[in-house]
């Protein structure tokens, strides 16, 4: 493996003016990690990584690097991009034993982070490396959100998320699981308790429906409960996937690894929402896809869509007398969540969307001082990565708050 690694670091051109590096929403300086790579210095790199993306290892397996890094190298346009996922994940993963956490100083000042998933995760590293005391609460009882509980073990094997949580104990992270903020424990109670600031980032946990009838039959499932524990779930022999983004391949990939014989994945436009790469693998996998349809019942026995064209001006309708029935197990409904409003029913002063998310400025500070947000619960479902930078925004805001109490 490495060997093919060194010889895919050096197909890398050392671009001056790195489009690869532009196509990365965390800014990941990549001929320099390549360079320093290939100069032997594979700490240093990992190091760099590190600094820039602490879930840089996680990244580069679940990244849609065909939209970013990979698909803006200049190799890519008359060729095969250099695959800077398999360089980065080689690095990261070398190097991730050897993260210093030693020479910490701690400050004394206690911050509360609600929720493990990205978003928390990454904060909760960043400011116990600045020398606050962090607890951590994940409702769960295991941290990682969406890494652990949305993306599959064959896209992300869990052991990376073990490794993580040890990262955070050795950083001197406090966690509690089973703990979810809003029931027993509120935000005033952790202020009450000495919390200097506390950062919320909860996730989407709250599947959208369709509106449509048959949503609450015995056949029916949403696909973020699905994802989080595939084997308590009877599909039978075949499935059917409303939506056809990349939580929807999941789905159906999971669904065939777990004994469903025919799945097929609809969607309402021509155009297949997820990745190209994930849409390839699900193919691969035996998924079938149908395109142009919008579903209008749930029954028993599958599910019942009608055609949708275009018309002259662009605009979608409905073909009248087109409604078919697509016989399925089971349906499963994936199009997307929101937040859940338990931290906000019962926190007073924090604002939200018409869409239930938090209102934040651009450092990430709610609408209640010393309350900060990041993640998906400010942003809706979004990509990892985009998490992780808006997250890194967020520690230096919140950083500059702390310091600010001392006057």
């Amino acid at each position: 493996m490495s060997f093919n690694i060194i010889q895919e670091a050096r197909r890398c051109l050392n671009c001056k003016k790195p489009s690869c590096q532009k196509g990365c929403p965390i800014s990941t300086a990549i001929p320099t990690v390549i360079r320093i790579f290939l100069d032997g210095e594979i700490d240093k790199a990992g190091d760099m990584l590190f600094e820039n993306n602490p879930l840089s290892m996680i990244c580069s397996l679940i990244c849609n690097h065909e939209n970013q890094c990979e698909g803006h190298c200049v190799l890519g346009k008359k060729g095969a991009p250099v695959h800077f996922s398999n360089i980065e994940h080689y690095i990261s993963d070398t190097y991730f034993e050897k993260i210093d956490v030693s020479n910490i100083k701690k400050n004394g000042k206690r911050v509360g982070v609600i929720g493990g998933g990205p978003a928390g995760m990454t904060i909760a590293i960043l400011l116990a490396r600045k020398g606050y005391d962090i607890t951590l609460f994940e409702s769960r009882e295991k941290i990682g959100g969406v890494l652990r509980y949305g993306i599959p073990e064959f896209r992300l094997p869990k052991r990376h998320i073990e490794r993580y949580k040890k990262l955070l104990l050795s950083l001197g992270i406090k966690i509690r699981p089973n703990t979810a903020i809003g029931i027993t424990i509120t935000v005033d109670d952790m202020f009450r308790d000495g919390y200097k600031a506390i950062f919320i980032g909860t996730g989407v946990w709250r599947p959208n429906t369709l509106h449509i009838k048959g949503e609450s039959l015995g056949n029916v499932h949403f696909a973020i409960n699905y994802l989080t524990n595939p084997d308590v779930f009877t599909l039978g022999d075949s499935l059917n996937i409303i939506g056809a983004g990349n939580s929807a391949m999941d789905v159906a990939r999971t669904a065939l690894r777990h004994g469903c014989k025919r799945v097929t994945v609809f969607a309402r436009s021509d155009h297949i929402a997820a990745s190209v790469t994930e849409v390839e693998y699900a193919k691969f996998d035996g998924v079938e896809f149908v395109t142009g349809v919008e579903p209008v019942e749930i029954t028993d026995d599958g599910t019942v869509f009608v055609r949708v064209e275009k018309d002259e001006d662009g605009n979608k309708h409905r073909v009248e007398g087109s409604e078919k029935l697509y016989p399925a197990s089971s349906t499963i409904i994936a199009v997307s969540q929101g937040p859940k409003n338990r931290i906000v029913s019962t926190t007073t002063g924090l604002d939200i969307t018409d869409r239930g998310l938090l209102v934040t400025n651009t450092f990430g500070e709610t609408t209640r001082d010393g309350i900060f947000a990041a993640g998906d619960v400010v942003l809706g479902a979004r990509t990892v990565v985009e998490a992780v930078n808006y997250s890194k925004q967020v520690a230096d805001a919140m950083d500059k708050y702390l310091r600010g109490l001392d006057g």
